[in-house]
């Protein structure tokens, strides 16, 4: 192979793993994949990772996916990394993490972002700040934990970075963030562009300890340093991209953004659900996170904390495969094991009802799709209107709904997830968007070139169709009746709007 071709590498550095892919700037293809695993401790809450294993990870999915190409490493041109939202690093003095990252699935510090949420005006100022009102999975309410209860930590930090922000910092030595990424701390403000003197005041945090603000995800911020270079086996002349946020390169991956498709939904089943769309509005929606996107537009979103790993879990209990389901029928589950963030109920546990003594377990199994797919979808609903579009518009519903995500592979999520929502369904063929869309940004770094423009041209969103089915009304009916008569009395929480 010449050395003339210009791979790109994209890195998906997510919860569980790290994925790398290794792409022809050209074309787009799909050259070569890397993975290797995280480690997430915690109990009661708690859910940390050593950001140390992110980078050796990050190593190891790299060199995989260089030798899965078959390329030379001098054909490598540039490097982009999306990483998990919200996790917190603190730095010491020696660059070093002083302390596992707390990830964005930590609930511990649901008591400070419901204090957090109650200043500087409330809701809808925070809102209106920063696009997002304090959750406990937003970086700003960990920080705020992290002063309460590990003081000498915080004390001791000379840096402030989120993960993709501590990897971008290992690749080149610099300290730099997007505006996609950043708008998931709750002290930047997606209004202004710019971090928001007064959040930070109000957490103790100094600027100083925080990275620049790149334009964009696809901004050259430097070079490979030399150690850099040597872990990852590459040139010191490969360009390191601003990088970003795991769901800001899906939606580049998928083409959504400025150069692309507006205003067109998505949903991604993993670890947790989402829901997003790429939008010129500034929606303000207390019950959404109004991130930006990492091209200029908005990226408005849902997440719930309860999605494949919580439902996989139900067949675990029930002793079955996690296809082997039928609809749920009587049985509603709210799947909420780890408390839930969309609706805001941190403190809920996951909830059972309607057995009776003939109850077959796959009907509960699939309560259990129903209840995560429920959850998601009422999120979807709520991102629709957030963006001036209304949900019940056959124009709106007749909008494809691209599924993503790990869950988009197994047969009874795509059957649910179109049951209920009566959508047609876009399956993109490819199963890596975040490490793709990590890969456009790395080749606009290197060419200057729109990364969703060339997201769009690579075809990386482009899928089967499925056709819609009638929407399930009375299972949709019969699942928003539990969760509003559960809450709050058994979900602990505000009732949900």
């Amino acid at each position: 192979m010449p050395t003339s071709r210009s791979i790109v590498i994209g890195v998906d550095s997510s919860t569980q793993s790290t994925k790398a892919a290794a792409v022809d700037a050209d074309t787009g293809e799909l050259l070569g994949t890397g993975r290797a695993p995280h480690t997430v401790t915690g109990a009661g809450g708690a859910r940390e990772s050593d950001p140390e294993e992110w980078w050796t990870a990050l190593v190891t999915a790299v060199r995989a996916a260089v030798r899965d190409a078959g390329v030379p490493a001098a054909s490598v041109t540039g490097i982009a990394v999306a990483g998990q939202q919200h996790g917190l690093v603190t730095l010491g003095a020696d660059g070093r993490p002083l302390r596992p990252a707390l990830l964005w699935n930590d609930t511990r510090s649901a008591p400070q972002a419901a204090a957090l949420a109650a200043r500087l005006g409330g809701p809808a100022s925070w809102t209106a700040r920063t696009g997002s009102v304090p959750v406990a999975s937003m970086t700003a309410a960990k920080w705020q934990w992290l002063r309460e209860n590990e003081p000498e930590r915080t004390t001791a930090a000379t840096g402030v970075r989120l993960p993709h922000d501590f990897l971008t910092e290992r690749l080149t030595g610099q300290a730099v963030t997007d505006p996609g990424d950043a708008s998931g701390t709750c002290w930047y403000g997606t209004a202004t562009g710019a971090y928001d003197p007064d959040v930070l005041d109000l957490v103790g945090l100094d600027k100083a300890l925080l990275p620049t603000v790149a334009p964009s995800g696809a901004t050259r911020v430097g070079t490979l340093t030399e150690e850099a270079a040597e872990a990852l086996g590459l040139p010191r002349t490969v360009a390191v991209a601003a990088g970003t946020g795991d769901n800001m390169a899906a939606a580049v991956g998928l083409g959504l953004g400025g150069a692309g498709l507006l205003d067109h939904p998505v949903v991604s089943l993993g670890t947790s659900g989402t829901v997003f769309a790429a939008t010129l509005a500034r929606p303000a929606d207390p019950g959404l996170a109004g991130f930006a996107a990492t091209d200029g537009t908005h990226l408005p979103l849902g997440c719930t904390l309860n999605c494949t790993l919580a439902v996989d879990r139900f067949a675990t209990l029930l002793g079955l495969d996690r296809e082997d389901v039928m609809p749920g029928g009587e049985v509603v589950v709210l799947p909420y094991l780890d408390g839930e963030r969309t609706p805001d109920l941190p403190h809920a546990a996951g909830l059972v009802t309607g057995l009776r003594h003939g109850t077959d377990p796959r009907a509960v199994l699939g309560a259990a799709y129903e209840g995560a797919a429920f959850t998601v979808l009422h999120a979807l609903d709520r991102l629709l209107a957030a963006c001036g579009l209304d949900p019940a518009d056959p124009a709106v519903r007749d909008r494809p709904l691209r599924l993503i995500g790990g869950g988009a592979k197994g047969r009874a999520w795509t059957e649910t997830v179109r049951r209920l929502s009566g959508r047609p369904l876009v399956v993109p063929a490819a199963t890596e968007l975040v490490a793709l869309g990590a890969a456009a940004l790395a080749a606009g770094a290197v060419t200057g070139a729109d990364p969703v423009a060339l997201a769009t041209a690579w075809g990386t969103g482009k899928g089967d169709v499925l056709s819609p089915v009638t929407r399930d009304e009375a299972a949709w009916d019969r699942i928003a009746g539990v969760l509003s008569a559960a809450t709050p009395t058994l979900l602990g929480g505000p009732t949900p709007s």
